[in-house]
């Protein structure tokens, strides 16, 4: 995909997103949002997928740790064509697969069901080692929350994959710096964050995860160093929608009448 092509992708996915958590009454769009271009970026030109065969054994491993953005994976999915689009219609609802956490119960392209935070690079991490223990070219792709790690689980992951030098892992921090209730500063602070992963023998790149251009160069750096690669990607709670930004209102608010109104409007625009 062009940068141009990658842009709209991005937008399509914010745009489903809104859709999707507002009908079925869900939550979570700031996070959805957030990570929109990350998802554009690596289902647009990285992974290795074969959507006629989701489960091919060389293709990449994409998990999602934070589980409850799980509408934007689905939608990066369904533009991929892994299933149809007016499938996304019934997110949320009463009966459907597309449940509020992602799911892999019939959803194909979904590797592992997430919601409880922590769990994700523990998981990818088990699955990078199985890859390589079958000399298999897979790689492995964990998107994190910044507040997430402020689990023990994820510090455990990372010295795991670090001493089994698991160089076809590759953790991604969606850093927007707010967690559910404040920000991430204010309930753990994390800094000197990238010194720690480096010092936890990880190589540690930071990116823009707004710009396409940065995480391509990013994500293509992965694994040349021979070890486990993080890539924090500084991001904007709600991107894409001016009144949602950077705002820890919409991690829990489903957008609805004038205010569903208004962010679609900002998202059709912006092209």
């Amino acid at each position: 995909m062009t940068e141009r092509s990658l842009a709209d992708l991005a937008r399509r996915i914010r745009i489903h997103v809104l859709k999707m958590t507002s009908s079925g009454g869900s939550s979570h769009i700031g996070s959805a949002l957030g990570i929109a271009d990350i998802l554009a970026v690596l289902y647009g030109r990285v992974l290795r997928l074969d959507v006629n065969d989701p489960t091919w054994p060389d293709r990449d491993r994409f998990i999602l740790s934070k589980g409850h953005a799980g509408a934007a994976v689905y939608a990066a999915l369904a533009e991929s064509g892994f299933f149809p689009i007016e499938r996304l219609g019934t997110h949320y609802q009463n009966g459907s697969s597309l449940s509020g956490h992602v799911s892999h119960l019939d959803n194909p392209g979904v590797e592992f069901s997430t919601g409880s935070l922590g769990h994700g690079l523990g998981v990818g991490a088990g699955i990078a080692k199985a890859l390589k223990m079958r000399r298999r070219p897979g790689r492995v792709f964990v998107l994190m929350s910044d507040g997430e790690c402020d689990e023990g689980s994820i510090w455990e992951a990372a010295l795991f994959a670090q001493h089994h030098g698991l160089d076809n892992l590759v953790a991604i921090v969606d850093y927007n710096g707010i967690q559910s209730l404040g920000s991430v500063a204010e309930t753990l602070a994390l800094d000197p964050f990238v010194d720690k992963w480096r010092a936890f023998k990880w190589e540690a790149i930071e990116v823009d995860g707004h710009c396409h251009s940065s995480l391509m160069t990013g994500l293509t750096a992965a694994g040349s160093a021979g070890r486990p690669t993080l890539i924090v990607a500084r991001t904007t709670k709600g991107k894409g929608v001016s009144f949602m930004e950077n705002s820890v209102l919409w991690h829990y608010r489903t957008a609805a009448g004038e205010e569903f109104d208004r962010a679609l409007a900002e998202l059709e625009h912006d092209r």
